[in-house]
């Protein structure tokens, strides 16, 4: 199989190299000429024989919706266009429309797995017709874990949906790191603690709060035992906002997550341990940048 993909920066340069390991053959275009396969949508096109499956992974928002339309206007009917970044599912469902009228097919796909996922596998979720999804399974399996593709994978429902649920999956995330952060930080504050890192080491087996970002919590404890590298300040990439959003719109209360997207809000004006790990894990798992410490 061989497939065109869009956008090869943090994840999309170790997915390509995922997909190879797994037999996919892959063209990949990014305006890095030090990555890129090809120079251009059009040399990238002319590689992949049709009917052509190209993978969009490029930053949510204008830049994937100025990709999208230009395949739109260079592809051909029965071409398929997967948007693997973390795009809003309200503009899944725009672009689906949009490349429908011109015969080209559309899937949605939430990819989890961050800077890891090269070695680890990504978890996938894909929304869009059963037919699109049944012709990429290939590219699937080649990038999710080894073991029953239920594990890691599953095609959530129509157009749209596997973003909608990336967009919960990165909601719950944010939960997550922040009641991490908080018992990190009420630990450091206490005397009679005088092995923090220690600590959270020991829940790593056996106990009921034990995860991977538990493992990547310790992992930055090793690198830094005072987090003092590192700023407070902590971004949000939209996703968390539009969880709470939807939260809203449909009347479900979210109080876990809506708090944690505050407490980041809070993170950009007070000195905080607990904002400091919060900063530390998105770094861990996804790469993301931190500001160094005022």
């Amino acid at each position: 199989m061989h497939i065109g993909l869009i956008g090869l920066g943090k994840m999309g340069f170790n997915m390509r190299e995922r997909l190879r390991k797994g037999g996919i053959e892959v063209t990949g275009l990014d305006r890095n000429p030090e990555v890129t396969d090809v120079s251009s949508v059009d040399e990238l096109i002319a590689a992949v024989p049709a009917p052509r499956l190209v993978w969009v992974m490029v930053p949510a928002g204008d830049i994937t919706d100025a990709v999208i339309t230009e395949l739109g206007t260079k592809l051909e009917p029965g071409d398929l266009v997967i948007d693997g970044g973390n795009s809003r599912f309200t503009e899944d469902q725009k672009h689906g429309a949009a490349l429908a009228e011109k015969g080209i097919r559309f899937v949605d796909c939430g990819v989890s797995g961050g800077v890891w996922g090269l070695q680890n596998g990504y978890g996938l979720m894909a929304g869009g017709g059963a037919d699109d999804i049944e012709r990429a399974l290939p590219v699937f399996d080649a990038l999710r874990p080894e073991g029953d593709r239920a594990d890691s994978f599953v095609h959530v429902g129509g157009v749209g949906a596997g973003h909608y649920a990336k967009m919960v999956h990165n909601g719950i995330e944010y939960g997550l790191m922040q009641a991490y952060a908080e018992g990190y930080e009420l630990l450091a504050a206490k005397e009679i603690v005088t092995d923090l890192p220690g600590t959270f080491r020991a829940w790593q087996k056996g106990t009921v709060v034990r995860s991977w970002l538990l493992d990547l919590m310790v992992k930055a404890l090793d690198e830094d035992p005072g987090l003092a590298s590192i700023d407070d300040y902590v971004e949000d990439s939209g996703e968390g906002r539009w969880t709470v959003e939807e939260a809203i719109a449909n009347a479900v209360p979210a109080p876990a997550i809506t708090a944690a997207l505050f407490a980041r809000f809070s993170s950009r004006e007070d000195n905080s341990p607990a904002m400091k790990m919060v900063s530390a894990l998105r770094h861990q798992f996804g790469g993301h940048s931190t500001r160094p410490a005022k």
